[in-house]
Parts: C-alpha cells; structure tokens; sequence
C-alpha cells in the first residue's frame, strides 16, 4: 500500500510536471505516471542507488516515447497546436506544486514544440528542473557532451521564438481585468488600447471548432474578434478570470459552457500575444462556470 512516504507519492508532482512539459497533454502524462507507477510496484526500492533518479529517468522515457508517436499525430493536425490548458480557479490545487517546479506558460510549452523529443528533454531537465549533465546524460542514455550540445542548440532555438517579459502577476491580472472587462461589454476602443501594435492571437480549435490557419496579427484584427463575438452573442458570453498554467488567464464561456480559454503575454502596459485554446477536447476538464 503507498504511504505518504512512498518516494513516488512525494516525487508525483515533479515527476508530473516533467511528462506534461513534455506531452502537452494531461490525460497522456497521467498514463506515463500510471505506467511508471506500475514499473515502480514491481521494483525492489532497497537495490536502487536513489528512487528519484529511477523515477525521473522512468518518466522522461516514457514521455520521450510517447511523444515520438505523437508527432506524426501533430503533424496532421488542423491549425495551431497547442498545449491542453492546465486551469486553477483555485490556487491551492494539485497543479500549484507543479508551478513551483519552474515555468509551465502557454506561451513557453508553444515555443517547446519546436524541438525534437530528447532535445525536449534535456532542455527541460536542465532549464526546468534544474538537473546536472551527468544526471541528464544517465536518464537519456547519452554522453555529457551530446547532452549539452541538445541544451545549447535547444535553448538557442527556444531563445530565437520567444518572448519574454519579466511582469509581476499582479500587473499582469490587472491588465487582463481591465481586457475582460473591455471584451465583456464591447467596448472597441478599450480592447484596442490594450492590444500592442504588434500583438498577435493564435487560436487552437483542432478542426473541430473554428479557428484561424495563420496567426491574427494587428491590434485592429484582434479587436474586430472580440467586438464580433460581443455583437453576434452579447449576454450569452461571460468571461472569468483564471490561473492558467501558472499565470493569469480569462475564461470564455458562452451559455455557461466553456468555449476557450485563453493565455495572454503582456509587457506590462500592453498585451503582446493571446493563445486562445478553443478545441473542445483540451477544455473538458475546465470546471463549468461559476458566480462572480
């Protein structure tokens, strides 16, 4: 029976974590947790020389693997590909321990698709968790070298895609109030005002609902989105305000069902990028909506 002092029970969060950085997906990183948990039952914990080791390098395989298969999926898929949002209406969940383990934005597991599966891996073990090259090269079976030569070639690449503002999530949240508020009651010039001359959307709608092929860019795109959506639905859209990934998020339900949720980039002043995951699957495990 596991107790809480069962290392796997303790590491569960980490090793989390690891499999949804690298799957973008939480149903496919509570499988690798699941199969790890049952290569872990049958393992004598006496014989290893340390479990959190053992388990890291379990679960990083494994994930490695599964996202080998998954890339040919990926590779067919309709429009932009993004990660299922992991959404916290309340800050004292489960997923809180996996923020506190390193970055988990949308933005951020957006960029992460541009690498290769065991490129992935050494990137997030040494950038995210913060684990030493002889202990990367262990889980991935590779030489020290090679697995700093995937960490450099992967964070150039990750460098190259992204941007990134240091913003205190307080001002971040106020900004996002001041959007919601702006989206909610249609007001144009509002949400223009807080768009950055060159924000962009990227919508996931996976061929099931919507979405655009290309990036809509300009703040004057975006705002006719929002406005349209305002004027064709009116009352029937609500948006709430939410932990997504990490930072702060709104949540678009539409009849009091979900219809996106939506991760933004900010500078501080203006919003720089808006990831608006709209396919259906990725949005199932959003609770329904609730009273302000």
């Amino acid at each position: 029976m596991t107790t809480s002092t069962d290392p796997f029970t303790t590491l569960r969060p980490r090793l989390f974590g690891i499999a949804y950085r690298m799957l973008g997906v939480r149903a496919d990183a509570e499988d690798v947790l699941q199969d790890a948990w049952l290569r872990w039952s049958r393992t004598d914990a006496s014989t290893l020389q340390s479990a959190e080791a053992w388990l890291v390098t379990i679960v990083t395989r494994l994930s490695i693997d599964r996202l080998r298969a998954a890339k040919a999926e990926r590779e067919a898929y309709v429009g932009w590909w993004l990660p299922e949002p992991l959404v916290e209406l309340d800050a004292h969940t489960p997923e809180s321990a996996v923020e506190l383990a390193g970055e988990l934005s949308v933005a951020f597991m957006y960029v992460l698709e541009r690498l290769g599966p065991e490129e992935r891996a050494a990137f997030l073990l040494r950038q995210v968790f913060d684990y030493d090259y002889p202990e990367i090269a262990a889980q991935l079976g590779k030489t020290e070298a090679s697995c700093r030569q995937m960490v450099h070639r992967a964070s150039e690449r990750v460098q190259q895609a992204r941007t990134r503002f240091e913003v205190p999530q307080a001002v971040h949240h106020q900004l996002l109030q001041r959007f919601m508020k702006a989206a909610q009651s249609g007001d144009r010039h509002a949400i223009e005002a807080l768009l950055s001359e060159d924000a962009q959307l990227i919508g996931d709608g996976g061929g099931v609902v919507p979405s655009f092929p290309k990036p809509l860019v300009g703040p004057f795109r975006i705002t006719n989105l929002y406005w349209a959506v305002f004027r064709r639905l009116g009352a029937q859209v609500v948006y709430r305000m939410a932990l997504i990934n990490g930072e702060p998020g709104l949540l678009r339900y539409v009849d009091g069902r979900i219809e996106s949720a939506q991760a933004f980039v900010t500078d501080g002043e203006r919003i720089v990028a808006i990831y608006a995951v709209r396919n259906p699957d990725k949005l199932a495990g959003i609770p329904a909506m609730l009273p302000l």
